[in-house]
C-alpha cells in the first residue's frame, strides 16, 4: 500500500512538473529507474540485479526455441522452468554472480511461490544460468 502511494505520489508530481504522464512512467519504470546501479549490489533486494550494462554478448541472438536463451546445456530446462512466470528477456538481461543466482533462486521460491523442481534439474539450471549469464564469465 505504502508503496503505491509513493508512486501515485511520485507520478502525481512529475505530471504538475509538465513532463507529462508517459514521461512520469518511464521514470518509474524499474528497468530505467534502476539503469546503472551495479547488480547484485544489495543481495536482500533481488530488484538490484534487474539491469546491469549490456556488453556485445548480450547482443547475440540465442536459440528460437528457447525464446533467444543461449544454447547449451540446460537451456530447455531453464525455459521451462523460468517462463512460467516471466519471459526470457527477464533472465537474458541479468548479468549477476554466480553467488547472487543462487540468492535469486531461493528468493524466487521462498518469496514468490516459484517451484521447485527436483535437486537434479535445480542443479542444471543454475548451472546453466551460472555458465551462460553470469557476470563472473
Amino acid at each position: 500500500m505504502r508503496n503505491t502511494a509513493i508512486r501515485y505520489a511520485t507520478v502525481l508530481a512529475l505530471i504538475m512538473a509538465g513532463t507529462g504522464p508517459a514521461i512520469a512512467q518511464d521514470r518509474l519504470d524499474p528497468m530505467t529507474a534502476l539503469a546503472g546501479r551495479p547488480a547484485g549490489s544489495n543481495p536482500l533486494d533481488p530488484m538490484t540485479a534487474i539491469r546491469a550494462s549490456k556488453d556485445a554478448a548480450d547482443t547475440a541472438e540465442g536459440n528460437p526455441e528457447f525464446g533467444g536463451l543461449p544454447d547449451g546445456a540446460g537451456a530447455e530446462e531453464t525455459f521451462y522452468q523460468c517462463t512460467a512466470c516471466h519471459s526470457t528477456e527477464i533472465i537474458k538481461q541479468q548479468r549477476i554472480t554466480d553467488l547472487r543466482w543462487d540468492e535469486l533462486w531461493s528468493w524466487m521460491v521462498e518469496e514468490q511461490g516459484m517451484f521447485e523442481p527436483d535437486d537434479e534439474t535445480r542443479q542444471i539450471i543454475l548451472t546453466y544460468l551460472k555458465t551462460n549469464l553470469s557476470s563472473e564469465r
